[in-house]
């Protein structure tokens, strides 16, 4: 009996070096059910030859959910000095995220679509590398609006005497969460 292996089709763009930063990547890797190395270290089972990459920079793991014959994958950053994009959510070093059947990392200028096409087969799996001449994820840029006017003029005149809940400011304080500028300030002050 023939049982088909999983295939992840992995889509490589770099905005400065398009198609030249990814020279060694070969165009098909079957691997075990062991974790896909990416990085620039010669341990790395895809080695990307830049020098803002870690030896490993992340890991694409494969697992096996419960009840369920199909091969699935987190992705994990191992990665101290920088933050990798999953479909918009940042991770930061060792945290991890499934991945869905299609989805979009950046990490350090690369842009990567990952694609699973599910298999029988719970041995190996099959990488198809294909190189981008134009960019994978597309950000559009915040308009400026009025809106923080408006919000001012609809609501109702205050009576004098009378408070403004909230008008002091916020309750908590700034948000955790890594954004690209600490991201940018953390891989600056790990050199």
């Amino acid at each position: 009996m023939d049982r088909t292996l999983t295939v992840l089709h992995v889509n490589l763009y770099h905005p400065t070096l398009g198609p030249a930063a990814f020279t060694s990547v070969p165009q098909q890797l079957q691997h075990d059910t062991s974790p896909l190395l990416v990085g620039r270290g010669h341990g790395a089972h895809l080695q990307l030859q830049l020098p803002q990459l870690s030896r490993c920079h992340l890991s694409l793991e494969p697992y096996l959910e419960k009840g369920n014959t199909v091969m699935a994958f987190c992705l994990k950053v191992l990665s101290r000095k920088s933050c990798v994009w999953v479909n918009g959510l940042p991770l930061r070093y060792l945290e991890q995220v499934p991945l869905g059947a299609s989805n979009k990392i950046s990490f350090s200028n690369i842009q990567m679509v990952v694609r699973i096409e599910g298999g029988t087969s719970l041995e190996a799996f099959t990488c198809l590398f294909h190189l981008s001449p134009s960019p994978l994820i597309y950000r559009p840029r915040a308009e400026e609006t009025d809106e923080w006017e408006s919000i001012f003029q609809e609501e109702p005149p205050v009576a004098l005497g009378e408070s403004i809940p909230g008008l002091l400011g916020f309750s908590h304080g700034p948000s955790q969460t890594c954004t690209a500028v600490s991201c940018q300030a953390l891989e600056e002050e790990q050199k």
